[in-house]
């Protein structure tokens, strides 16, 4: 069964505990934790280990499984607090950006050579770093993403395929996903409204309101054979009130839960 997740960055005005609890409440098995500097910290990575029981003790109180957490940039320091953190709480899978600028192949080369060098390092923590193409980074689409896959060997390295940013790249995700599946550990997945450069208002990110065959990339997804998480990935959503940002998730949940019903994989 494929599970299902969100990040808590789209509860980022609330504290960790109210995001698990809505979370729940729409139906998902699961929980990325957000931990991205200037954006949203439901887990401080200098400060885990005063938080770690509280948070363990939050997704357990919830039935919610730490199915992931998102990092974003690639940096060697908060990313060795990172897996020194997922392995004490129970995270498997970090998920970060390439960083970088696209078509500078100095940068595509420092870039996946750093992400070659973390991927080593979360194997010893027995974690999974997983890198998505990003709009405007280093890898943006499939081409970099396959020639990243070809240069890291490490099993620790994954791909995080993320729709939004493929389908920002001008590409068709699902046929994206079908050429990087065989690496792929993890899924974010948003809607998008037009081609970007942003994924558009947080309401637009909602499963099913934008313009990205959602339906088409499930099948691809479980015609072949992806069962890791999937988890929704809304930005933007710190200064909405709660009922919004639980209707966004809600919302994706009940579309992206109907679809993998109907495709069997849930």
């Amino acid at each position: 069964m494929i599970r299902l997740g969100v990040n808590s960055v789209l509860f980022g005005g609330f504290d960790f505990a109210t995001a698990a609890r809505h979370i729940r409440l729409a139906g998902y098995d699961g929980i990325e934790v957000a931990a991205i500097k200037g954006m949203c910290e439901h887990l401080e990575l200098d400060r885990w280990r005063e938080q770690a029981r509280d948070l363990k003790q939050i997704a357990a109180d919830h039935e919610l499984q730490l199915l992931s957490m998102e990092v974003a940039a690639l940096d060697e320091h908060r990313l060795m607090q990172a897996f020194e953190a997922g392995a004490e709480i129970g995270i498997p899978i970090v998920n970060v950006g390439p960083g970088g600028q696209s078509d500078v192949e100095a940068d595509f080369v420092r870039q996946t050579d750093l992400l070659a060098q973390m991927a080593e390092r979360a194997a010893a923590f027995g974690l999974t770093l997983c890198c998505k193409a990003h709009v405007g980074g280093a890898i943006y689409s499939t081409p970099t993403t396959l020639r990243a896959m070809e240069k890291i060997n490490s099993p620790a390295f994954g791909v995080d395929m993320d729709p939004s940013h493929i389908h920002r790249a001008g590409e068709d995700p699902a046929a994206a996903l079908q050429a990087v599946l065989p690496r792929v550990r993890h899924i974010h997945i948003r809607d998008c409204k037009g081609r970007g450069p942003s994924p558009g208002d947080p309401p637009l990110q909602a499963c099913g309101r934008g313009d990205i065959d959602l339906f088409a990339y499930c099948k691809a997804m479980v015609s072949g054979g992806y069962s890791g998480p999937v988890v929704l990935e809304v930005i933007g959503a710190n200064k909405l009130d709660l009922a919004h940002v639980a209707i966004i998730a809600a919302e994706s949940y009940g579309y992206l839960n109907a679809i993998l019903r109907q495709l069997g994989a849930r």
